[in-house]
């Protein structure tokens, strides 16, 4: 890579503290070194809103920027000057000043089972219970298996797979990416296709947040940067932001390049899984943002604006 040439000066991370964020944010550090030798990059471990209440479902307490609020603070206030998220809890509308100013090269988007007894999906005995967070999943789940039981799991990557080995579940889902960059990927027990499980917008994907006037880290980082990355997650985000969902609203789609096109599917469930509308959209990928407002208002019009409203409680 080559090194940049902007005017040096040390640089502060900051990150969550679950084993998963530091991972991603060291392997961050890791790239930076490899760009810049000469530039230091320390961490700094942010304890978010998200991290601190665990015994409540997210979709309770707001999920819209809850793993987030406190780390974009500190970069408003300059204790650090950048900033790894999860993609997936990145809300779609930042503080002004602020902006994702490098989105790296994605992980596996889909979602992974992993069970107690090595047993698929569709193979789970009626009844089973299954640990999950999120509404998005428990959707899903209930759209393809009205019999399971879904119960809320809370917590980081590690303590949800003691909680299943302990005997709290018959299965629990978690994002792929995540096991994948753990190296726990061997104990997955299946890939989710999107047709059962379709992503959460942007799951899968790492965002570098700085501060939008800092052109020394906007510099920096740019090595970092993968396109077509950007561009499906643009338009995830385009369809997320036009639906007005927050990370924890039963709300899903997910984007592939092939060339210059993009295609995008979105779907938007009742969060007992019984009512589920889903469509497809494709076209240039330069107007991903406007693909992903299209296939929004196809999703509202075919019966996701009456699913949203009873979810929001709006008349």
């Amino acid at each position: 890579m080559a090194a940049v040439k902007a005017a040096r000066r040390p640089l502060v991370l900051g990150t969550r503290g679950s084993r998963l964020a530091i991972w991603q944010a060291e392997w961050v550090q890791a790239r930076l070194r490899e760009i810049a030798p000469d530039v230091t990059v320390t961490l700094q471990r942010i304890k978010t809103s998200g991290d601190n209440i665990l015994d409540v479902p997210l979709a309770k307490i707001g999920g819209k920027g809850l793993f987030v609020k406190e780390i974009e603070e500190a970069l408003l206030q300059g204790t650090i000057d950048l900033a790894v998220h999860s993609m997936k809890d990145v809300p779609t509308a930042l503080p002004d000043g602020l902006e994702i100013l490098c989105v790296p090269e994605r992980e596996d988007p889909r979602d992974a089972l992993i069970s107690r007894d090595a047993m698929p999906l569709d193979r789970l005995p009626r009844g089973a219970r299954i640990g999950t967070s999120s509404l998005r999943r428990q959707a899903q789940l209930l759209h393809r298996r009205p019999d399971l039981k879904i119960e809320m799991l809370r917590g980081n990557l590690d303590t949800r797979l003691r909680k299943l080995g302990d005997g709290e579940f018959d299965a629990i889902v978690l994002a792929a990416a995540g096991l994948t960059r753990m190296g726990w990927a061997e104990q997955i027990t299946e890939y989710l296709s999107p047709e059962v499980s379709l992503p959460a917008i942007g799951q899968g994907a790492l965002g570098i947040e700085g501060r939008r006037d800092d052109e020394f880290v906007r510099d920096i980082v740019s090595a970092l940067e993968h396109p077509s990355t950007r561009t499906a997650v643009t338009a995830e985000r385009a369809l997320l932001d036009r639906l007005e969902g927050g990370c924890q609203v039963p709300i899903a789609a997910h984007a592939t390049l092939s060339g210059d096109r993009l295609c995008l599917d979105g779907r938007v469930s009742s969060v007992d899984g019984r009512r589920l509308v889903q469509d497809r959209v494709e076209g240039p990928a330069t107007d991903a943002r406007e693909l992903g407002m299209r296939l929004a208002e196809q999703l509202l019009r075919r019966g996701g604006e009456a699913i949203l409203n009873e979810i929001y409680g709006r008349a």
